[in-house]
């Protein structure tokens, strides 16, 4: 397998023209390839400076997870840091996690962020959103967003080897016109749900406009968790009730 490490987008174009699969930090994909055969091209985008941006309001897709700190929201922070082990983190890849990945540890809370996806393709480097990204598997650069209010994640315990834990994320984010909303995603098992909500006038106007986006479905005890988890996030002195 010959492995291109493009330090230009031009570059990573005419890789991706070449037929180069792309990698993160190949923790997913590594053993398929032992048992299916390696391709004779890949890509990793470690040596594309779009890719590895770190800074308020963007995130490069070769980010390792252990390099992801406080200059991003909380909720972000977060995420990475409870993606598996610490030999996971220090390899494993922002787009790898979000692409390659049937269990997007990071998708929640990139979806309260609102977050918007720089991609790259053979002919250009566009702007698009989340859904595209995933139903498309497009190779992702970088993701964008508008800083929060405020921001928390919880993941819940579970078992090693069985499903996926239960996950929470949310944000608050003050509008054109001044106005708190909240956004909140959840993960429960491989299905991934994401609804938001005015929330500057109280906790329980927030939870009520939930009851009526897909977070709404919910089974009782998630929709227990969920409604404890944006209670304690609107309770902060940065919460963004008014």
């Amino acid at each position: 397998m010959l492995l291109r490490l493009p330090e230009s987008v031009s570059e990573a174009q005419e890789c991706i023209a070449e037929g180069a699969v792309p990698v993160g930090g190949a923790t997913l994909v590594w053993a398929g390839w032992q048992n299916d055969g390696f391709p004779e091209r890949a890509m990793s985008l470690r040596n594309l400076p779009e890719a590895n941006v770190i800074a308020p309001g963007a995130l490069g897709s070769a980010v390792v997870l252990n390099r992801i700190d406080e200059r991003v929201p909380e909720v972000l922070h977060r995420a990475a840091a409870t993606v598996g082990t610490g030999a996971v983190r220090r390899t494993a890849t922002v787009g790898g996690n979000l692409v390659g990945s049937t269990l997007r540890c990071l998708l929640p809370a990139a979806l309260v962020l609102d977050a918007r996806a720089t991609v790259l393709d053979r002919e250009r480097v566009y702007e698009t959103d989340l859904a595209e990204v995933l139903a498309k598997h497009h190779l992702l650069l970088s993701l964008h967003w508008r800083e929060p209010v405020t921001s928390s994640y919880r993941k819940l315990p579970a078992e090693a080897g069985g499903p996926p834990p239960f996950v929470v994320a949310a944000a608050v984010h003050t509008d054109d016109d001044g106005l708190s909303r909240l956004y909140v995603a959840v993960r429960d098992g491989y299905d991934v749900l994401a609804g938001s909500a005015p929330c500057g006038t109280g906790t329980e106007e927030a939870i009520d406009g939930l009851r009526d986006t897909a977070i709404g479905t919910l089974y009782s005890a998630g929709w227990d968790v969920v409604r404890q988890h944006v209670t304690d996030l609107l309770a902060r002195p940065d919460g963004g009730v008014r």
